[in-house]
């Protein structure tokens, strides 16, 4: 394990850390007992800034570098049209910005559905080019091969079943998943199936709370939950959803905070300052001597 040191003195992305050492990916796997219980529940939000990365990384276990970031930080519709290229380059923000959790990064639509030879060439770019510690990918049962693949390769990778965001199209919506008798019993093949192929983690997102609880106790890995049962293992959220950045957010998800509020009122005074020339004042002028 590492520990990282910032420079502080020149730049304001670098305040200086807390010392502690860096989480690591069998630390969280160990979280679950042999006996299937988790004393400690696993704590993940979304990161995809350096600045947030600093700010949220002593409270969590592990930060996702989530393809959310596609709706989130660059206004798409879905993840679909979310890049290679965007998950490195957040990726590698995040773990700058942080010194305590894991960092896993999503692997975006089309980088590893094709073969395992591609999930392993994708999987490994994002690591290289942002020093993650771990990949997280979509599927279950057809993902299982590409899983054992690449864990066998030293890669370790975080499952997610269930409502799955990149199956979007096929999905036909964001509905919660597991309604009916024989998509409950699938979402419960898939966990098992992912969690045997050797995910350290798995994400259970948008399904009854039945499957969600049903799926903790069959599966040896760690579950963490988003809408889905607080007996999961963990539990994940997206970020800005939390802190209640966007008017409308998923039934699933409880406001923490109300940010979007209080960005508006300090945008708001800082405009009626400027419109009255108060600012900016003396504390902010520069004048010769």
């Amino acid at each position: 394990m590492s520990t990282y040191t910032f420079d502080t003195s020149t730049s304001r992305a670098h305040p200086t850390p807390a010392p502690m050492r860096r989480l690591t990916v069998p630390a969280i796997q160990q979280r679950k007992g042999a006996d299937g219980r988790t004393d400690e529940p696993i704590v993940m939000l979304t990161a995809y800034t350096a600045r947030m990365a600093q700010l949220l990384d002593p409270h969590c276990d592990i930060l996702l570098v989530g393809d959310s970031l596609g709706q989130v930080i660059y206004g798409l519709p879905t993840t679909i049209p979310v890049t290679m290229e965007m998950m490195c380059a957040h990726g590698a923000a995040v773990v700058r910005g942080s010194w305590h959790a894991v960092v896993a990064i999503d692997m975006p639509f089309g980088s590893y559905e094709a073969s395992p030879a591609q999930a392993f060439e994708s999987a490994s770019r994002i690591l290289k080019e942002s020093g993650a510690a771990a990949v997280k990918l979509e599927g279950g049962e057809a993902m299982a091969e590409t899983i054992a693949f690449l864990t066998a390769r030293g890669i370790p990778v975080i499952g997610h079943v269930g409502l799955t965001p990149q199956a979007v199209n096929a999905l036909g919506g964001y509905r919660a998943r597991g309604r009916d008798e024989a998509e409950a019993n699938k979402i419960i093949a898939d966990a098992q199936a992912v969690a045997q192929a050797g995910c350290f983690a798995l994400v259970l997102e948008g399904m009854m709370e039945a499957i969600a609880v049903e799926a903790t106790r069959s599966v040896a890995c760690p579950t963490i939950g988003i809408g889905a049962s607080a007996k999961c293992d963990g539990q994940v959220l997206v970020t800005e959803d939390m802190l209640g950045l966007f008017e409308r957010t998923p039934r699933f998800v409880k406001r923490f905070d109300d940010l979007a509020s209080r960005i508006s009122a300090a945008a708001e005074s800082y405009a009626a300052d400027v419109r009255a020339r108060s600012f900016p004042g003396e504390d902010q002028i520069y004048r010769s001597r």
